[in-house]
């Protein structure tokens, strides 16, 4: 099965556990790389900013860190959007895909 005959909807589901795996099922390696590179960013800066008391000593890590109360909403907004985005790149994906199939398929007919 080639990049181009792959079903698009594994890529939408892919691209929800983590930005970029969709991409790189659709065989844009480079793209799914940077989205990637670009979602793990975003995790990073919530991680920073949500965990900074967590490593504060006496308190332990994975009870401060599972502690929700903490989380803002700006903190998972930026992670949340690349991640909406990346599932918005991969429906124009599917759009352009259509379009170049549809292009191809009338170019090929026999005229009359």
């Amino acid at each position: 099965m080639t990049d181009r005959s792959r079903p698009l909807w594994p890529a939408y589901l892919l691209t929800v556990f983590a930005a970029g795996l969709g991409h790189c099922y659709l065989g844009q390696w480079k793209r799914g790389g940077s989205w990637f590179g670009l979602y793990v960013i975003a995790l990073a800066f919530l991680s920073a900013r949500t965990l900074t008391g967590a490593l504060e000593p006496g308190e332990p890590f994975v009870i401060t860190a599972l502690q929700f109360d903490s989380v803002e909403y700006v903190d998972v907004a930026v992670p949340l959007a690349v991640l909406i985005i990346c599932v918005l790149d991969i429906y124009l994906i599917g759009l352009t895909r259509r379009t170049d199939v549809a292009a191809s398929g009338n170019g090929g007919g026999v005229a009359e």
